[in-house]
């Protein structure tokens, strides 16, 4: 599987890109195997206010629906509309054009919580 150096990680499966104070984030190259085909992503509205660790959005695949966790605290900035119309995206590029939406960081420690590459890989293989 493949997992982008640059990125930082959720236990729940979200990936995170920095440019600057904002976060691109979307799921996991592991979560996007996992659940299978993707069939519709409820994405959040732009300026919704996020909560680390608390749900933000909904991906619904043809096994179930599983809620996307912002990564950190913050105001959605912008979402990917591209995902409402051809959802499978999320399968065919998760790091790419599989983004869900972009949060202004309001906490930059939050950042440093986030796991790195390594500590993600080390996270599937443990369970912990």
């Amino acid at each position: 599987m493949n997992f982008p150096n640059e990125l930082r990680y959720t236990k729940t499966h979200e990936w995170a890109r920095r440019d600057g104070n904002v976060l691109t984030v979307g799921i996991t190259d592991y979560a996007q195997k996992e659940i299978s085909d993707v069939v519709f992503v409820e994405l959040p509205k732009s300026g919704k206010e996020g909560q680390a660790g608390k749900p933000i959005a909904v991906v619904e695949s043809v096994k179930a629906a599983f809620d996307i966790y912002a990564p950190v605290s913050g105001s959605v900035t912008q979402v990917n509309s591209a995902l409402e119309g051809d959802p499978g995206l999320v399968n065919q590029d998760c790091y790419g054009k599989g983004w869900f939406f972009s949060i202004a960081l309001k906490d930059a420690s939050e950042w440093d919580k986030l796991m790195t590459k390594e500590d993600y890989e080390k996270s599937l293989k443990t369970g912990v």
